[in-house]
């Protein structure tokens, strides 16, 4: 294989995880038509290059499965220009009004859309209304999933509790110029669920995804 082929095959696997998300190495060799050998070789490249990130799946008692997404530094191989609109305006707003009413802005902006979550997500237990959160989050373009943590065997029945898990950032540069926002989505997360939610993950540290555990509150 060319040069050229193995960077056209590399750039088919990113488009591929940007429009159907997270996935395995043999999802991809089927779907691209290349060998299974040859998407794990492109597959073990691009993460060297921090364009992918894996995680662990495992799926009853057989091999657990790497279900590989695209990393934050892989998502700016597609540059969308919206966000550097965004910081731009409101870092204009910033100069004009000052940072703190800047903040209230986005305050009331999170607590609108905290508002319409909840009505979207509608009633239901908590697994349902979680299930809900992450497919409208999906469908606002982030790499959403979710699981439940079970209890241990032998273990009395617990309080549910799940983690959230977003692979990507659709306003990361606004998070880097105001990372009050972050803040304020987990207040938002909080009163769309009506439940207890902290953070395990923040892309903004680094990290490569942003993770929240969710819990219902003590007294629901």
């Amino acid at each position: 294989m060319t040069t050229t082929q193995q960077q056209s095959t590399k750039q088919d696997i990113l488009q591929y995880l940007l429009k159907q998300g997270p996935s395995t190495a043999q999802v991809l060799s089927e779907t691209l038509q290349v060998t299974p050998q040859a998407i794990r070789r492109h597959l073990k490249d691009l993460e060297t290059e921090g364009l992918i990130v894996h995680e662990v799946v495992h799926a009853g008692m057989g091999r657990p499965n790497y279900l590989y997404a695209l990393s934050q530094e892989g998502r700016n191989q597609f540059p969308d220009r919206y966000d550097d609109f965004a910081v731009s305006l409101l870092d204009t707003l910033a100069e004009t009004v000052g940072k703190d009413q800047v903040g209230s802005i986005l305050r009331k902006q999170w607590e609108r859309k905290a508002l319409e979550y909840r009505d979207r997500i509608g009633k239901g237990s908590l697994k349902e209304r979680v299930a809900h959160l992450v497919e409208l989050r999906k469908a606002e373009g982030y790499m959403a999933e979710c699981y439940e943590i079970e209890s241990a065997a032998g273990d009395p029945p617990a309080i549910p509790k799940f983690i959230l898990t977003e692979y990507n950032c659709a306003i990361s540069q606004i998070a880097e110029s105001f990372p009050s926002v972050c803040g304020h989505e987990l207040e938002m997360f909080a009163v769309a669920l009506d439940c207890h939610v902290e953070r395990t993950h923040w892309l903004v540290n680094g990290e490569h995804r942003c993770g929240y555990l969710i819990q219902q509150n003590d007294d629901s």
